[in-house]
């Protein structure tokens, strides 16, 4: 199942019959009850012009979709980009969001020329200590009335 992608990269492809979610042609997959993650998502949300549905990796279909791909299913140790059927996780994810944002953000994704080992050491030490940093919730987000088709 993975395969390599653009440098710096690897990437795992999803088949639509294994898992519904491949459908989406990007969806983002997040940790519900983290403040860092919420954020994020609200962040992108401001300025993705529409382009991503979210789900939380809490959700059944969430922690299918982690088993099936070999994640853990308790201690996130990422968030998942899954974009026309391949699955990207870390930096990469960020990185490939970053670059469908309005604005500058699109200009991040010049970072994709760092090896991904490279980027990843901030991305994970930013991932274990994001409850520390921002805190978490004790339930996993309930999309607001004019955001809940965003939400799956």
């Amino acid at each position: 199942m993975p395969r390599k992608g653009q440098p710096g990269q690897t990437m795992t492809t999803i088949d639509p019959t294994r898992h519904e979610w491949a459908r989406f042609e990007r969806l983002i997959v997040f940790d519900g009850i983290c403040n860092w993650c919420n954020a994020w998502v609200n962040f992108t949300m401001a300025r993705d012009r529409g382009r991503f549905h979210f789900a939380t990796l809490q959700s059944a279909k969430g922690q299918e979709l982690l088993t099936l791909l070999g994640l853990p299913v308790q201690d996130f140790e990422t968030f998942l980009l899954l974009e026309r059927g391949q699955v990207f996780t870390r930096s990469t994810a960020a990185l490939r969001i970053a670059r469908t944002l309005s604005g500058w953000w699109p200009l991040l994704y010049g970072f994709i020329l760092i090896p991904r080992g490279l980027r990843d050491i901030l991305y994970n030490y930013v991932a274990r200590h994001r409850y520390r940093l921002m805190g978490k919730a004790d339930t996993c987000r309930i999309p607001s009335a004019t955001d809940r088709d965003r939400f799956v």
